[in-house]
């Protein structure tokens, strides 16, 4: 479907200033006074191991609620469709921008695998870092076999890893190949892939809006989204996967499907 904003159907969106004088010192009032405390609460031992009523480390509830406030400053009211699962699962989803992990983040604490640049990104690098983010330098066997490692161990020990297949963002216009070795993890600690789908905007209409443009650079779209229309980012769990006997490549083929089935639902 089209994207519907003001800059599609005009040219110019005039309220784009008007957002960006209430976002920025809700955004600073979040990075000045909330991220301290979540800090706080995921670095001190006798704090980050206790646990709510519903047996969820208070670190990674602090995590969920960080993210979900972030959301919200950028305009986003989030939908969940599904239950993610419990414990060790490898959950697998579309990519379209950075603000996919704060997405998943929002609905579930989960380590994610992300491209070694990340680390060296301003501020949101060392975020990452904090929220358990596995890194991987591209074009290096030594390190995707590191990767595969600390995946397998994270898995093993009832954690939850979190993987974008097709390797790196989308345009938006459609879902790339998912690589069948990011499955070999789940594969050797016998746990299900959850396939997550997500869509930014009403039945995934914003999708190439929230993308990086050609050229864009991480902060030059932290930015241009922060100042874009409020939108419902949708995140679907769907049926997990179990580890299969057939390999990771089935695997692989029945998440993507049925990714792909749910972002033209």
């Amino acid at each position: 479907m089209p994207d519907t904003s003001p800059d599609t159907a005009t040219g110019r969106d005039w309220m784009r200033p008007l957002r960006y004088a209430y976002r920025l010192p809700l955004l600073l009032l979040h990075l000045l006074v909330s991220l301290p405390v979540t800090l706080l609460v995921i670095t001190l031992p006798f704090l980050a191991r206790r646990r709510t009523a519903a047996g969820e480390s208070w670190a990674h509830r602090m995590i969920r609620w960080w993210s979900q406030v972030l959301m919200r400053v950028f305009g986003f009211r989030v939908h969940r469709i599904g239950e993610p699962l419990p414990g060790a699962v490898l959950f697998v989803a579309n990519h379209v921008s950075w603000m996919d992990i704060e997405l998943m983040h929002s609905q579930r604490m989960m380590g994610f695998v992300a491209k070694s640049e990340i680390s060296r990104w301003p501020f949101v690098g060392w975020l990452a870092s904090r929220g358990e983010t596995i890194y991987h330098h591209r074009g290096s066997n030594d390190s995707l076999h590191g990767v595969m490692h600390q995946m397998v161990e994270r898995l093993q020990s009832g954690r939850a890893v979190g993987v974008f297949p097709e390797g790196r963002t989308s345009t938006g216009h459609e879902i790339g190949k998912f690589h069948a070795r990011i499955f070999q993890p789940a594969v050797l600690a016998g746990v299900p892939a959850q396939p997550v789908a997500l869509r930014y905007g009403r039945g995934g209409d914003a999708q190439t809006v929230i993308a990086f443009q050609p050229g864009e650079n991480f902060l030059q779209n932290f930015l241009r989204i922060l100042g874009e229309p409020g939108r419902v980012a949708e995140v679907h769990f769907l049926d997990p996967v179990p580890a299969s006997e057939d390999g990771r490549r089935r695997m692989a083929e029945a998440c993507r499907q049925r990714i792909a089935e749910a972002m033209v639902g």
